[in-house]
């Protein structure tokens, strides 16, 4: 599965706090309810079913409504929560464009704090729970 970092740059301080919510949820639950994602990030229940919608539409989270209805992160929301926490953390400044795509990996130009641009290979294979 591909890195796409096009919705990034429109998600605000809220979509995070969604999308740390259900990280924090999923330690105790496989799937996360409604409730405990507005319990955890503080933020009215209204305004948290428009966050998780614009998630779902986007394929950052997923939803699950087998035993109750409830939502789970996919890989795609790991990478941007921890995007988010590098960029917080003043390691990571900004992503540039890609400069060549292998059978396993991608290569992308990255800037850091420091100002001095480097080169990054990262592996598009992910582990199987």
């Amino acid at each position: 599965m591909r890195l796409d970092l096009s919705f990034f740059k429109y998600l605000n301080k809220d979509d995070f706090r969604v999308l740390t919510a259900i990280e924090m949820g999923m330690r105790n639950h496989e799937i996360v309810p409604v409730n405990l994602i507005q319990s955890i990030s503080k933020i009215r229940t209204t305004n948290v079913r428009q966050i998780i919608a614009n998630l779902l539409k986007h394929k950052l989270i997923k939803h699950t409504n087998v035993i109750y209805d409830g939502y789970s992160l996919n890989y795609l929301g790991y990478d941007y929560l921890a995007i988010h926490s590098l960029i917080k953390q003043g390691i990571l400044f900004k992503i540039g464009s890609k400069i060549g795509v292998g059978k396993e990996s991608e290569g992308e130009l990255e800037q850091r704090g420091t100002g001095v641009d480097r080169t990054r290979a990262k592996s598009s294979e992910r582990a199987n729970k």
